[in-house]
């Protein structure tokens, strides 16, 4: 056999052994993830609120915050994007959701036109929700947060266990240690080029254990991608340290295509959950 010949071989056997372990993979990954609430979310034949969001900045003890609010009335429900992201980033799942709610779409401290104090953590991006919801006089409103929003439900949840009607988590790690080993080193190279304390926070925090999450007593929905960005272990034992809480995992979703993405799939993932609320 010739040289050319025996390259194209090899290559065509690294090929096949690579497809190979990649479909097993996938077929274990959905055997796991039927062991808990393996679900479509499907795409109701609605439109979003025509009408254009209305755009405030509130002064808080350590930051102004910026928001958007779509819909005039029903019951409040809070949306908080991910590391990076800003009130765009879930801007057609708000869109969806004032059909509903009030939606309120909030830019976490050093995001978007929120004020940047040169300090975030989610303790403190806790208390700052916290804050908004006081000054705006909401009475246990819903709050639906993807990846480190997700993370910060959990926080508000654990610290203000007396806050929130009920709460969505979707895509949230309780450590750095739990995502795939892809993302972190994705994020310590990016980092290398272009620092910045966001990153910083992805690789170090949070620290999240099953005391803190013993801590939550409000309805809570744990809520992963199939083909997440975290271990599915990690959104089973953040599950099941909530008492009582509800865990589904999006049938071939990865991190954001089924909240971030999707705005219709985002509003079925609420409005079950919070339906199911409003129906006790």
């Amino acid at each position: 056999m010739k040289k050319g010949k025996k390259i194209l071989a090899v290559v065509g056997c690294v090929a096949l052994s690579a497809a190979i372990g990649a479909g097993a993979w996938l077929g274990y990954v959905r055997q796991e993830s039927k062991k808990y609430n393996l679900i479509t979310l499907d795409e109701p034949d609605i439109a979003p609120v025509a009408t254009p969001a209305e755009e405030f900045d509130i002064q808080l003890s350590e930051i102004t915050m910026h928001y958007a609010v779509y819909g005039d009335e029903g019951y409040p429900l809070i949306l908080v994007h991910g590391n990076g992201g800003n009130k765009e980033s879930l801007k057609e799942a708000a869109g969806y959701l004032a059909s509903d709610y009030k939606v309120y779409v909030i830019e976490s401290r050093c995001h978007g036109q929120s004020s940047d104090p040169g300090v975030i953590s989610y303790d403190l991006m806790a208390k700052d929700i916290k804050e908004f919801i006081e000054a705006l006089n909401l009475n246990k409103p819903y709050l639906m947060g993807h990846s480190d929003g997700g993370i910060n439900a959990l926080t508000v949840a654990y610290t203000y266990p007396d806050l929130l009607g009920g709460f969505i988590s979707c895509g949230a790690n309780t450590t750095p240690e739990t995502f795939k080993p892809y993302f972190p080193l994705g994020v310590k190279i990016l980092n290398m080029t272009k620092p910045n304390k966001l990153n910083d926070m992805m690789l170090t925090l949070p620290q999240i254990n099953a005391d803190l999450l013993s801590q939550i007593t409000c309805p809570a929905y744990i809520v992963a991608g199939e083909y997440d960005i975290m271990w599915l272990s990690d959104t089973v034992f953040i599950h099941e340290c909530i008492e009582n809480s509800k865990i589904a995992i999006i049938k071939g979703a990865d991190h954001s295509s089924y909240i971030s993405q999707n705005g219709k799939q985002a509003y079925t993932l609420a409005k079950e959950f919070f339906a199911s609320l409003e129906s006790k």
